[in-house]
């Protein structure tokens, strides 16, 4: 835990952000799920040895059960959930300014993590402990309005309604749009996870940080679409439901991906 923690610097002005949570419960489970669904045989046999016979969907929503702790044990890792960049229309710009954010966030401690597990020399308690985060930042990752922009604290000041209660758009996009369509978790893998195998290699190519740009674009078009104090309905789900179950996709498979390359 302590050496997960040591590569935190905190940003005591970012941390009093009240931040929301991330694709709630059941996105996370969906990711998870299907990421185990495209684990190779040597991933699937080291998973056992780090975390025994639970399954992914166990772990995923673990980061963020650990933020109701009092302790304050885990408070640096509030911040490792989300990076903010400025809209930006390309790759090359998006990358530089990524790469540009100071303190840990989302992209750093998915790259931090990475390496922690594929090191043998990290103690067994560490390994399941950053395999845990990493489930869950990769999924995050997915979720476009956790690579989203400052201001507006990836959409949490963004007041709407969304069939008459009233919310924000980041919580929208967390939780609400996925519980909208009524699947557990399990069902919502099984009906999204029907890529062939071209298709899925198709979705893993590129980097860490294509895959950051990627999720920016669509935070771009949400913000495009999306107007504070807005009454979302039925419109707004048929308008995104598609990128709702394209981002959970691309989250499990690419989740696959990196974990089949470290373990």
């Amino acid at each position: 835990m302590n050496r997960i923690l040591q590569n935190s610097v905190l940003l005591l002005a970012l941390l009093s952000f009240n931040f929301g949570y991330s694709w709630g419960t059941t996105g996370h489970r969906v990711i998870a799920e299907i990421a185990e669904n495209h684990l190779s045989g040597k991933a699937k046999r080291s998973l056992k040895k780090i975390i025994g016979t639970e399954k992914l969907a166990y772990w995923a929503n673990w980061p963020d059960d650990i933020k109701s702790d009092t302790t304050g044990v885990w408070k640096p890792a509030e911040q490792w959930h989300y990076v903010n960049v400025a809209p930006q229309s390309n790759i090359q710009q998006f990358t530089e300014a990524l790469k540009e954010q100071k303190g840990p966030n989302i992209y750093t401690q998915i790259k931090i993590l990475s390496e922690q597990i594929k090191d043998r020399k990290t103690s067994a308690k560490d390994r399941e402990i950053a395999l845990r985060f990493l489930v869950h930042l990769v999924g995050d990752a997915a979720q476009p309005l956790h690579v989203g922009r400052l201001e507006d604290l990836g959409g949490n000041k963004i007041k709407v309604n969304y069939f008459g209660a009233p919310t924000n758009l980041h919580s929208l996009w967390d939780s609400k749009m996925v519980d909208f369509q009524k699947y557990s978790y399990t069902e919502f893998a099984r009906v999204l996870d029907v890529k062939t195998k071209e298709e899925v290699k198709s979705i893993q190519l590129g980097t860490l940080e294509d895959w950051f740009f990627d999720s920016h674009r669509e935070a771009n078009r949400i913000y495009a679409n999306s107007k504070p104090d807005a009454n979302y309905a039925y419109d707004y789900n048929y308008k995104f439901e598609p990128l709702v179950e394209r981002q959970l996709l691309y989250g499990g498979l690419r989740l696959a991906k990196i974990l089949n390359e470290i373990l």
